[in-house]
C-alpha cells in the first residue's frame, strides 16, 4: 500500500491546485493595491479641482473584490497543504462514481466497503460539470481527514474536494 502522495501525477495535480490558489491570492493582492493607488490618484485629482466620476465605486469594487479573492486564495492554499499532508498517510481507493445532481455524489469503492455519499465542495461551474461528466466512471478517492475526501480520475490531472453527507 503506497501513499497517494507518492504518485507523480498526484503531486502534479496538487501542484496545479496550489498554483491556482496562488493566482487567486496574487490577483486579489494586485486588485487591493490598484484600489489603493486609484484612491490616492482620485484624491489628488479632486484636490486640484478636477472630477473623476465613478472612481469611488471602482475603488470599492477593487478593494472588496480583491479582499474576497485573497480569502479564496488563502483558503485554497490551506486546503492544498492539508490534502498534501493527508495523502502522505493514506492510499487511493478505486471505485465507481455515481452522480445524482450538480454536487451530489456517491463513491462506490470496489471490494467490501460501503458506498460513501459525498457533496462536492466547489461551486465553480467548470468543476461541477467536470465531475458530472465522471458519472459511472472509475475514479480514485481518499479520505483526507474528518468528513472530507479528495477525488480524481485514474489519470489524475486535477483533484476535487468533497464532503461526506
Amino acid at each position: 500500500m503506497h501513499p497517494a502522495s507518492e504518485d507523480p501525477t498526484t503531486r502534479t495535480a496538487l501542484a496545479a491546485h496550489q498554483v491556482g490558489a496562488l493566482r487567486w491570492l496574487g490577483g486579489g493582492a494586485i486588485a487591493v493595491v490598484l484600489g489603493v493607488l486609484l484612491s490616492v490618484a482620485a484624491v489628488a485629482v479632486v484636490e486640484d479641482g478636477g472630477r473623476l466620476p465613478g472612481a469611488g465605486l471602482v475603488v470599492v469594487d477593487l478593494v472588496l473584490g480583491g479582499l474576497v479573492a485573497v480569502g479564496v486564495g488563502a483558503g485554497a492554499l490551506l486546503r492544498t497543504r492539508r490534502w498534501r499532508r493527508a495523502l502522505a498517510t493514506t492510499s487511493w481507493r478505486v471505485g465507481t462514481l455515481r452522480v445524482a445532481g450538480p454536487a451530489v455524489l456517491a463513491f462506490e469503492p470496489y471490494g467490501d466497503e460501503d458506498a460513501v455519499r459525498l457533496r462536492l465542495l466547489s461551486t465553480a461551474v467548470w468543476r461541477t460539470r467536470a465531475v458530472q461528466a465522471l458519472d459511472g466512471a472509475t475514479v480514485l478517492a481518499a479520505p483526507v481527514g474528518g468528513d472530507q475526501w479528495v477525488l480524481t480520475t485514474e489519470d489524475p490531472t486535477t483533484v476535487y474536494g468533497a464532503r461526506s453527507r
